[in-house]
C-alpha cells in the first residue's frame, strides 16, 4: 500500500518536471517568434497549450487523490500542497508565453518590437529562460540556497521592465501608439513570468525546509552568526593557550 503511495508521489513530482519542460519550450518558441518575427515559432508555442492543460489536469487529479485517499502528513503533505501551488504558477507562466506568441501572430508579418527596443526584451527573455532552467534543477534537487539565488535574476528583470516603462513615458516615442502598447505588454509578460518563477522557488524552499523564504534566510543568517562566534571563541582559546605556553617557557 505504501509502495503505491510513494509511487504516486514520485509520479506527481515527475509531472511537475514535465510541466516545467513544456513551459520552457513554450517560452523559448514564443521568444524566438518575437525576435525573428517567425509565425512558425509562434504557432509552435501556441500548440503547447493543449499539452500544458493535459499535464495540469493530471497533476490536479493526482493531488486530489493523494489528499483524499492517502492523508499525507509532515513532509509528504508539504510536497502535495506546495506542488498544487507550483502547478498553478506553471499554468500562468505558460499562459504568459502564449500571450507573447499571440502578439506575434496578431502583428505578423510586421515585427512587434522596434529594433532599438529588442535588446531589452531579448535580455529579459534570456533571464527568464535561465530562471526556468534553475527551477527545473531545484525540482530535481530541492536546494533552498539555489532557490534563493533566483531573486537576483528577478531583480534584473524588474529593472529592465522599469527602464522600458521610463523609455515609453519619459521621452518622445518615435513609433506608433500601438507599438508602445505592444512593448509595454510584452515587458509586463516577461516581468510577471519571472515573478512566477520566484513563487515556484519559494514553494520549493517551503517543501525542503518547512520554512517560508524570509524565515529560512533569518535561520541561515543566525546559523552563520553562531558559526562565526564559535570560530572566534576557538581562535581566542588557541591564542590564550599559546600565551600560557610562552609564559611557561
Amino acid at each position: 500500500m505504501r509502495t503505491a503511495y510513494r509511487q504516486q508521489l514520485d509520479e506527481f513530482a515527475h509531472d511537475l518536471i514535465i510541466l516545467c519542460d513544456v513551459t520552457k519550450d513554450c517560452i523559448t518558441k514564443a521568444t524566438d517568434a518575437l525576435m525573428r518575427t517567425s509565425l512558425a515559432s509562434a504557432e509552435g508555442a501556441l500548440s503547447n497549450a493543449d499539452q500544458l492543460e493535459e499535464v495540469r489536469l493530471r497533476c490536479e487529479s493526482q493531488a486530489v487523490g493523494l489528499l483524499a485517499l492517502e492523508t499525507p502528513v509532515a513532509r509528504d503533505l508539504r510536497q502535495v500542497v506546495s506542488s498544487i501551488y507550483i502547478v498553478e504558477d506553471f499554468t500562468r507562466m505558460g499562459a504568459l508565453a502564449i500571450h507573447i506568441a499571440n502578439s506575434v501572430r496578431r502583428r505578423y508579418p510586421d515585427p512587434v518590437v522596434p529594433d532599438d527596443m529588442q535588446g531589452f526584451i531579448r535580455e529579459m527573455a534570456r533571464l527568464v529562460s535561465s530562471m526556468t532552467d534553475s527551477i527545473r534543477q531545484i525540482l530535481i534537487d530541492p536546494n533552498p540556497d539555489v532557490a534563493l539565488e533566483m531573486t537576483a535574476n528577478d531583480d534584473a528583470v524588474d529593472d529592465l521592465h522599469q527602464h522600458i516603462m521610463r523609455v515609453l513615458t519619459s521621452r518622445p516615442w518615435p513609433y506608433s501608439t500601438r507599438s508602445a502598447v505592444d512593448v509595454a505588454l510584452l515587458s509586463r509578460f516577461y516581468e510577471r513570468y519571472a515573478d512566477h518563477t520566484v513563487n515556484v522557488a519559494a514553494r520549493i524552499i517551503y517543501l525542503a525546509t518547512g520554512l517560508q523564504p524570509e524565515e529560512y534566510i533569518r535561520k541561515r543568517e543566525q546559523k552563520q552568526i553562531e558559526a562565526d562566534v564559535e570560530k572566534r571563541w576557538a581562535e581566542l582559546e588557541r591564542q590564550f593557550r599559546n600565551s600560557n605556553k610562552d609564559r611557561e617557557i
